[in-house]
């Protein structure tokens, strides 16, 4: 029999106090922003909403969805989410399966994991990059929120580590029924890999969605902002002239429940799809991190 000591039933007391406030910490400002979204004008301006609305109304939503420039920012976002995922995960995939074999099977293995090392340590600088956006045209493009990202060295070597804990007779016996390197790949790895790949995946998803800088820096109009960017400009620059609700608008709502609405749509998506990608998390990370 297993018998807790006082003083273990006091820690985890304590923790569970400490975890309970950590979460308070985190949800609160959620549920307050929630809060103003469903709020009157006069509530919202006088600071008078706390943790539940005050003058309900769904004003600030409907004009928030019917506002031309944020619609179009949620496709931008769309868009860029699902083909960055997808164009990310299947370079890290392949990068990570042939750079997770030994040195007799790949000549020079060490040589390009170093090299993509290098990348993570020293960069050419933004100026060299924005010259580099301008030469290729792929400014104002959808590709320019895809491609420069689109090799994560820290993903592929969390998934490459991963790809080493597989079984080797796995692989081999793969190979004795006559299957190729790719066969392999997709039928042999990605199965047993899904906990690492699906909590990358979801990295990789909340990056892009989250990502504001390089929409502000290569996209010069702003009908091509990503949601990320549009919520920045409204917020932080204070840019209502382009990217918010129309003058007359404001007659009847406010301009702290707009934004908190838009706030909150553009967070609902992850709030989502957080959830069911979570339990994935500690296996996917903890078994790729500590291989060597």
């Amino acid at each position: 029999m297993y018998h807790k000591t006082k003083s273990y039933r006091i820690f985890t007391v304590f923790n569970y106090i400490f975890m309970i406030a950590i979460s308070a910490l985190c949800v609160i400002p959620l549920i307050h922003v929630l809060a103003v979204s469903f709020s009157g004008k006069s509530a919202a301006n006088a600071n008078l909403v706390g943790l539940w609305p005050v003058d309900f109304t769904l004003d600030a939503y409907t004009k928030t969805v019917a506002n031309e420039n944020f619609t179009r920012s949620i496709w931008v976002t769309l868009q860029r989410t699902v083909l960055g995922t997808a164009f990310s995960m299947g370079v890290v995939i392949l990068a990570a399966y042939a750079l997770s074999k030994e040195n007799a099977r790949f000549r020079r293995r060490n040589m390009y994991i170093w090299l993509l090392v290098f990348t993570m340590l020293f960069s050419g600088g933004l100026v060299p990059m924005y010259i580099l956006i301008q030469k290729l045209h792929l400014m104002n493009s959808i590709w320019v929120l895809i491609l420069p990202g689109a090799v994560s060295v820290w993903n592929i070597i969390l998934l490459l580590n991963f790809f080493r804990a597989v079984p080797k007779e796995m692989e081999e016996a793969a190979f004795i029924d006559g299957a190729g390197h790719f066969r392999t790949l997709f039928s042999v790895y990605l199965p047993v890999s899904m906990p690492a790949i699906a909590t990358l995946s979801l990295f990789t998803i909340v990056g892009h969605w989250n990502s504001w800088f390089d929409g502000l820096l290569y996209m010069t109009d702003h009908r091509n902002y990503p949601l990320a960017t549009f919520l920045q400009s409204v917020i932080v620059q204070q840019d209502f002239s382009k990217v918010t609700v129309r003058p007359e608008d404001l007659e009847n709502i406010s301009q702290r429940t707009v934004k908190a609405a838009q706030i909150f749509i553009g967070m609902a998506p992850i709030l989502i799809v957080y959830p069911f990608l979570q339990r994935f998390f500690v296996k996917g990370i903890v078994l790729g991190a500590v291989k060597e």
